[in-house]
């Protein structure tokens, strides 16, 4: 979905916030949450995430295997191919889905939700 702003949305899932605490000794006394179907509009969209550190980690090792791995001992190249093995899944993620986008709501109760992923979020 593209998100622009003043665009009506509404929230597609549950949003924990926090726990919710009473007294003086701040007990803890349930779980404070933004309920799915809460409706406000968009009021910025910040734009794509860089990609998270296990994509980029992915891309630094990819290069130097590239780089360097023809000159590495087989037991040092045999390791950095499978670290580069496990963060693959994530880096694939990334390049089909791309960096999300995030965006401010302003939410019809009043509140303001900040850096929502676009994945949170429905057309009202």
């Amino acid at each position: 979905m593209t998100l622009r702003e003043g665009q009506r949305v509404r929230l597609a899932a549950d949003i924990g916030l926090g726990d919710a605490t009473a007294g003086q000794d701040g007990a803890v006394v349930g779980r404070l949450s933004l309920a799915a179907g809460t409706e406000g509009t968009v009021d910025r969209v910040d734009g794509r995430r860089p990609p998270g550190h296990a994509v980029l980690e992915y891309e630094r090792l990819m290069s130097l295997l590239g780089d360097y791995g023809h000159t590495m001992p087989a037991e040092s190249r045999k390791r950095l191919e499978e670290e580069v093995a496990a963060l693959e899944p994530e880096w694939r993620a990334f390049r089909e889905h791309g960096g999300r986008v995030t965006v401010r709501v302003r939410l019809d109760n009043g509140l303001v939700l900040d850096g929502a992923d676009e994945d949170v979020l429905a057309p009202a």
